[in-house]
Protein backbone atom coordinates (compact mmCIF):
# COMPACT_ATOMS: atom_id res chain seq x y z
CA UNK A 1 0.00 0.00 0.00
CA UNK A 2 1.33 3.41 -0.97
CA UNK A 3 1.90 6.04 1.72
CA UNK A 4 -1.18 8.37 0.22
CA UNK A 5 -3.32 5.24 0.11
CA UNK A 6 -2.54 3.93 3.65
CA UNK A 7 -3.14 7.42 5.04
CA UNK A 8 -6.71 7.69 3.74
CA UNK A 9 -7.44 4.43 4.95
CA UNK A 10 -6.35 5.89 8.47
CA UNK A 11 -8.51 8.33 8.18
CA UNK A 12 -11.46 6.76 7.29
CA UNK A 13 -11.12 3.72 9.32
CA UNK A 14 -13.26 2.22 11.67
CA UNK A 15 -17.02 4.21 12.19
CA UNK A 16 -18.21 1.45 13.23
CA UNK A 17 -15.64 0.27 15.50
CA UNK A 18 -16.53 -0.23 18.65
CA UNK A 19 -14.03 1.81 20.94
CA UNK A 20 -12.55 -0.47 24.38
CA UNK A 21 -13.51 1.67 27.86
CA UNK A 22 -10.25 2.51 29.03
CA UNK A 23 -8.27 0.21 31.41
CA UNK A 24 -8.41 2.33 34.62
CA UNK A 25 -10.44 5.40 35.41
CA UNK A 26 -8.83 8.39 37.70
CA UNK A 27 -10.65 9.89 40.51
CA UNK A 28 -9.42 13.47 40.42
CA UNK A 29 -11.57 14.36 43.54
CA UNK A 30 -9.28 12.15 45.76
CA UNK A 31 -5.93 13.75 45.03
CA UNK A 32 -4.10 15.54 47.08
CA UNK A 33 -3.21 18.90 46.76
CA UNK A 34 0.39 18.65 48.87
CA UNK A 35 1.84 16.29 46.42
CA UNK A 36 1.93 15.78 42.49
CA UNK A 37 -0.32 13.68 41.15
CA UNK A 38 -0.31 12.55 37.11
CA UNK A 39 -2.67 10.18 35.29
CA UNK A 40 -2.73 9.72 31.75
CA UNK A 41 -6.12 9.91 29.82
CA UNK A 42 -4.87 8.29 26.50
CA UNK A 43 -2.60 9.64 23.34
CA UNK A 44 -0.80 12.67 24.58
CA UNK A 45 -3.26 13.74 27.15
CA UNK A 46 -1.82 14.44 30.85
CA UNK A 47 -4.08 15.35 33.65
CA UNK A 48 -2.08 16.75 36.81
CA UNK A 49 -2.29 18.27 40.06
CA UNK A 50 0.82 20.00 40.61
CA UNK A 51 0.24 20.61 44.48
CA UNK A 52 -2.81 22.22 44.29
CA UNK A 53 -2.78 23.94 40.96
CA UNK A 54 -4.20 21.78 37.96
CA UNK A 55 -2.95 21.34 34.41
CA UNK A 56 -3.75 19.02 31.48
CA UNK A 57 -1.51 18.84 28.37
CA UNK A 58 -2.56 18.20 24.84
CA UNK A 59 -6.29 17.53 25.63
CA UNK A 60 -7.99 15.03 23.10
CA UNK A 61 -10.92 13.61 24.45
CA UNK A 62 -13.43 12.89 21.45
CA UNK A 63 -13.74 9.96 19.48
CA UNK A 64 -11.57 10.50 16.46
CA UNK A 65 -9.05 13.59 16.12
CA UNK A 66 -9.04 15.46 12.35
CA UNK A 67 -10.45 17.38 9.76
CA UNK A 68 -14.63 18.61 10.99
CA UNK A 69 -17.04 17.77 7.49
CA UNK A 70 -20.36 17.86 7.03
CA UNK A 71 -21.01 17.22 10.62
CA UNK A 72 -18.23 14.42 10.99
CA UNK A 73 -14.53 14.13 12.06
CA UNK A 74 -11.97 12.62 9.28
CA UNK A 75 -9.43 11.36 11.15
CA UNK A 76 -8.24 8.49 13.16
CA UNK A 77 -10.65 6.89 15.53
CA UNK A 78 -9.55 5.90 19.35
CA UNK A 79 -8.91 2.30 20.00
CA UNK A 80 -9.55 3.41 23.81
CA UNK A 81 -11.88 5.87 25.37
CA UNK A 82 -10.78 8.47 27.08
CA UNK A 83 -10.26 7.87 30.78
CA UNK A 84 -12.43 10.96 31.57
CA UNK A 85 -14.35 12.94 29.77
CA UNK A 86 -14.11 17.03 29.66
CA UNK A 87 -17.28 17.07 32.11
CA UNK A 88 -15.40 14.37 34.63
CA UNK A 89 -12.70 17.77 35.05
CA UNK A 90 -11.70 19.24 38.02
CA UNK A 91 -11.66 23.05 37.31
CA UNK A 92 -8.53 23.58 35.29
CA UNK A 93 -5.70 26.03 36.26
CA UNK A 94 -3.66 25.53 32.99
CA UNK A 95 -3.90 24.03 29.43
CA UNK A 96 -0.60 23.31 27.96
CA UNK A 97 -0.75 22.68 24.14
CA UNK A 98 2.52 21.61 22.84
CA UNK A 99 1.89 22.25 18.89
CA UNK A 100 -0.81 22.76 16.34
CA UNK A 101 -1.46 18.68 15.20
CA UNK A 102 -4.97 17.93 15.24
CA UNK A 103 -4.27 14.96 18.01
CA UNK A 104 -2.71 17.42 20.27
CA UNK A 105 -4.37 20.62 19.59
CA UNK A 106 -7.96 19.34 19.01
CA UNK A 107 -10.63 22.13 18.80
CA UNK A 108 -13.52 19.89 20.07
CA UNK A 109 -12.16 19.16 23.15
CA UNK A 110 -11.12 22.78 23.45
CA UNK A 111 -14.80 24.12 23.54
CA UNK A 112 -15.26 22.03 25.97
CA UNK A 113 -12.47 23.01 28.80
CA UNK A 114 -13.16 25.78 31.18
CA UNK A 115 -13.01 29.16 30.21
CA UNK A 116 -11.02 29.88 32.93
CA UNK A 117 -7.95 28.34 32.21
CA UNK A 118 -4.56 30.07 30.97
CA UNK A 119 -3.86 27.80 27.68
CA UNK A 120 -0.06 27.72 27.20
CA UNK A 121 1.02 27.43 23.62
CA UNK A 122 3.53 27.58 20.54
CA UNK A 123 4.73 30.39 18.74
CA UNK A 124 2.57 31.60 16.50
CA UNK A 125 -0.35 29.27 17.53
CA UNK A 126 -2.76 31.30 19.40
CA UNK A 127 -4.99 32.32 16.24
CA UNK A 128 -6.50 29.08 16.92
CA UNK A 129 -7.11 28.75 20.31
CA UNK A 130 -10.79 29.04 20.20
CA UNK A 131 -11.77 33.04 21.29
CA UNK A 132 -13.54 31.68 24.58
CA UNK A 133 -10.27 31.67 26.55
CA UNK A 134 -9.72 34.88 28.17
CA UNK A 135 -6.25 34.05 28.42
CA UNK A 136 -3.35 32.77 26.11
CA UNK A 137 0.20 32.83 26.60
CA UNK A 138 2.96 32.18 23.36
CA UNK A 139 6.13 30.16 24.60
CA UNK A 140 8.92 30.11 21.91
CA UNK A 141 11.94 28.26 22.81
CA UNK A 142 13.89 29.02 26.28
CA UNK A 143 10.84 31.54 27.07
CA UNK A 144 9.30 30.97 30.92
CA UNK A 145 6.73 32.58 32.39
CA UNK A 146 6.03 32.42 35.93
CA UNK A 147 2.11 33.00 36.71
CA UNK A 148 1.04 33.70 40.69
CA UNK A 149 -2.08 31.71 41.59
CA UNK A 150 -3.99 31.87 44.96
CA UNK A 151 -2.59 28.75 45.58
CA UNK A 152 1.22 29.52 44.95
CA UNK A 153 3.30 30.24 41.62
CA UNK A 154 3.94 28.13 38.53
CA UNK A 155 6.53 28.58 36.25
CA UNK A 156 6.55 27.11 32.45
CA UNK A 157 9.08 26.68 30.18
CA UNK A 158 9.40 26.12 26.47
CA UNK A 159 12.31 23.88 25.46
CA UNK A 160 13.31 22.71 21.46
CA UNK A 161 12.12 19.56 20.48
CA UNK A 162 12.74 17.76 16.64
CA UNK A 163 8.73 18.14 15.33
CA UNK A 164 7.30 20.18 13.10
CA UNK A 165 4.48 22.36 13.95
CA UNK A 166 1.83 22.88 10.72
CA UNK A 167 -1.58 22.21 11.20
CA UNK A 168 -1.69 22.61 7.71
CA UNK A 169 0.87 22.26 4.46
CA UNK A 170 0.99 26.14 4.23
CA UNK A 171 1.29 27.15 7.87
CA UNK A 172 4.87 26.05 8.42
CA UNK A 173 5.31 28.93 10.16
CA UNK A 174 3.59 27.57 13.42
CA UNK A 175 6.00 26.55 16.42
CA UNK A 176 6.29 23.35 18.67
CA UNK A 177 7.17 22.77 21.78
CA UNK A 178 8.29 20.71 24.94
CA UNK A 179 7.49 22.33 28.54
CA UNK A 180 9.33 22.25 31.78
CA UNK A 181 7.04 23.03 34.96
CA UNK A 182 8.03 23.80 37.93
CA UNK A 183 6.15 24.37 41.58
CA UNK A 184 7.39 23.88 44.79
CA UNK A 185 10.83 22.30 44.08
CA UNK A 186 9.65 19.83 41.95
CA UNK A 187 10.06 19.25 38.06
CA UNK A 188 7.62 18.11 35.32
CA UNK A 189 8.86 17.70 32.02
CA UNK A 190 6.20 17.42 29.11
CA UNK A 191 8.35 16.29 25.62
CA UNK A 192 4.89 16.29 23.62
CA UNK A 193 5.96 14.69 20.00
CA UNK A 194 9.39 14.83 19.13
CA UNK A 195 12.18 12.51 17.28
CA UNK A 196 15.55 12.07 18.87
CA UNK A 197 16.10 15.17 20.99
CA UNK A 198 19.09 15.61 23.65
CA UNK A 199 18.16 16.40 26.30
CA UNK A 200 20.98 16.71 28.61
CA UNK A 201 20.50 20.78 28.77
CA UNK A 202 17.64 19.92 30.64
CA UNK A 203 19.07 17.31 33.01
CA UNK A 204 22.51 19.37 33.36
CA UNK A 205 19.88 22.04 35.43
CA UNK A 206 18.41 19.60 37.68
CA UNK A 207 16.62 16.20 37.38
CA UNK A 208 13.16 15.91 36.59
CA UNK A 209 10.90 13.91 38.92
CA UNK A 210 8.07 12.99 36.37
CA UNK A 211 8.51 13.30 32.43
CA UNK A 212 6.06 12.40 29.87
CA UNK A 213 7.84 11.00 26.31
CA UNK A 214 6.44 10.15 23.61
CA UNK A 215 6.88 6.14 21.67
CA UNK A 216 4.74 5.47 19.36
CA UNK A 217 4.50 6.70 15.89
CA UNK A 218 7.63 5.66 14.55
CA UNK A 219 7.51 3.73 11.62
CA UNK A 220 7.50 5.38 9.08
CA UNK A 221 7.71 8.58 10.96
CA UNK A 222 11.00 8.23 12.33
CA UNK A 223 12.41 11.86 11.54
CA UNK A 224 9.69 13.36 14.11
CA UNK A 225 8.36 10.76 16.07
CA UNK A 226 11.14 8.62 18.58
CA UNK A 227 11.43 5.36 19.05
CA UNK A 228 10.75 3.54 22.50
CA UNK A 229 14.24 3.10 23.59
CA UNK A 230 15.08 7.09 22.48
CA UNK A 231 12.16 7.62 24.63
CA UNK A 232 14.02 6.23 27.32
CA UNK A 233 17.68 7.62 26.30
CA UNK A 234 16.09 11.24 26.32
CA UNK A 235 14.54 10.51 29.76
CA UNK A 236 18.12 9.40 31.02
CA UNK A 237 19.43 12.41 29.42
CA UNK A 238 16.97 14.49 31.00
CA UNK A 239 17.85 12.44 34.51
CA UNK A 240 14.11 11.53 34.80
CA UNK A 241 12.93 9.95 38.55
CA UNK A 242 10.06 8.57 36.90
CA UNK A 243 9.04 8.14 33.34
CA UNK A 244 5.22 8.57 31.64
CA UNK A 245 5.22 7.01 27.94
CA UNK A 246 2.19 8.93 26.09
CA UNK A 247 1.89 9.06 22.19
CA UNK A 248 0.47 5.11 21.99
CA UNK A 249 -2.04 2.40 22.12
CA UNK A 250 -5.02 5.01 21.37
CA UNK A 251 -4.55 6.21 17.48
CA UNK A 252 -3.33 4.14 15.20
CA UNK A 253 -0.93 6.69 13.57
CA UNK A 254 1.69 4.50 12.21
CA UNK A 255 2.57 1.06 10.79
CA UNK A 256 3.66 -0.68 13.96
CA UNK A 257 1.56 -3.09 16.08
CA UNK A 258 -0.95 -0.94 18.50
CA UNK A 259 0.75 -2.62 21.29
CA UNK A 260 4.71 -2.70 20.26
CA UNK A 261 5.63 0.74 21.74
CA UNK A 262 4.88 -0.13 25.26
CA UNK A 263 6.58 -3.49 24.90
CA UNK A 264 9.41 -2.10 23.63
CA UNK A 265 9.51 0.70 26.38
CA UNK A 266 9.00 -1.84 29.43
CA UNK A 267 11.80 -3.71 28.09
CA UNK A 268 14.05 -0.57 28.05
CA UNK A 269 13.49 0.87 31.17
CA UNK A 270 13.88 -0.19 34.95
CA UNK A 271 10.54 -1.52 36.28
CA UNK A 272 10.99 1.16 39.44
CA UNK A 273 10.82 4.03 36.72
CA UNK A 274 7.90 3.20 35.12
CA UNK A 275 5.61 5.66 36.41
CA UNK A 276 2.40 4.27 34.92
CA UNK A 277 1.81 2.10 31.43
CA UNK A 278 -2.13 1.99 31.21
CA UNK A 279 -4.79 4.51 29.99
CA UNK A 280 -6.13 6.01 32.95
CA UNK A 281 -3.53 4.72 35.72
CA UNK A 282 -2.68 7.45 38.00
CA UNK A 283 0.67 7.96 39.33
CA UNK A 284 1.38 10.21 42.77
CA UNK A 285 4.93 11.45 43.75
CA UNK A 286 5.06 11.18 47.44
CA UNK A 287 7.39 13.41 49.68
CA UNK A 288 8.83 10.49 50.26
CA UNK A 289 10.25 9.66 46.74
Amino acid sequence: MGRTAWLWDRLSEGYFRPVAPAPQTPDPSSWRDDRLTVAWLGHATVLVNFFGIWLISDPALLSRVGVRAGGVTLGPKRFVAPALDAHQLPPLDFILLTHAHMDHFDLGTLRRLSRRATVITATSTADLVPRRFRDVVELGWGELQTFDRPRGALTVEAFSVRHWGARVRTDTHRGFNGYIVERNGRRLCLAGDTARTDMRAIGRRAPIDVMAVPIGAYDPWIMSHCTPEQAVAMANEARAKYVVPIHHQTFRLSREPIDEPIRRFRRALEPDRVALTDVGETFELNDRM
